[in-house]
């Protein structure tokens, strides 16, 4: 079964990629890795998910489902770039949190995507991760994230 196939079972949209909204491209390869830019949890070319998690009406439940949409944002750009189908491995997640002060749930915030990745790609999935607490992000964001992933070349 195709990724984006399973990812239709699963009840996942794959979301048109996001377009750069400076001057840098989307992700570059580099031998067999592709590293994306910092996706945000855009869609249809608006921002979903723009206040700070962790607040009294932003719970972890609500940058948890904007960590899915970048992760599916990312999903889309390596689409692009290389094929879901040709994915080898997802090797590391950064995910960034636009968090209130004394928050410290960052890394439940990003198990948004890191689940939705091995729940796609099960044990190839299975990544490194960093999950940070950072005081603003582009255009308001709640959540960036980044990947890296190893692809059959």
């Amino acid at each position: 079964m195709s990724i984006i196939n399973k990812l239709q079972e699963l009840g996942y949209e794959l979301p048109v990629a996001p377009k750069p909204v400076a001057s840098y491209v989307s992700a570059v390869c580099v031998n067999d890795l592709l590293f994306t830019s910092g996706v945000l949890p855009v869609l249809n070319g608006k921002l979903v998910y723009d206040r700070e998690v962790g607040g009294f009406l932003n719970s972890v439940d609500y940058g948890y489902k904007a960590a899915q949409l970048c992760a599916l944002n990312a999903l889309s750009v390596i689409n692009d770039y290389v094929g879901l189908d040709n994915v080898i491995k997802i090797v590391k997640l950064t995910g960034y949190v636009n968090s209130v002060s004394a928050f410290t749930d960052q890394p439940k915030v990003i198990n948004g995507a890191s689940d939705l990745l091995v729940e796609v790609f099960g044990e190839a999935g299975k990544h490194a991760r960093t999950a940070v607490d950072v005081n603003e992000l582009p255009l308001g964001a709640s959540v960036e994230l980044d990947l890296i992933v190893q692809f059959k070349s």
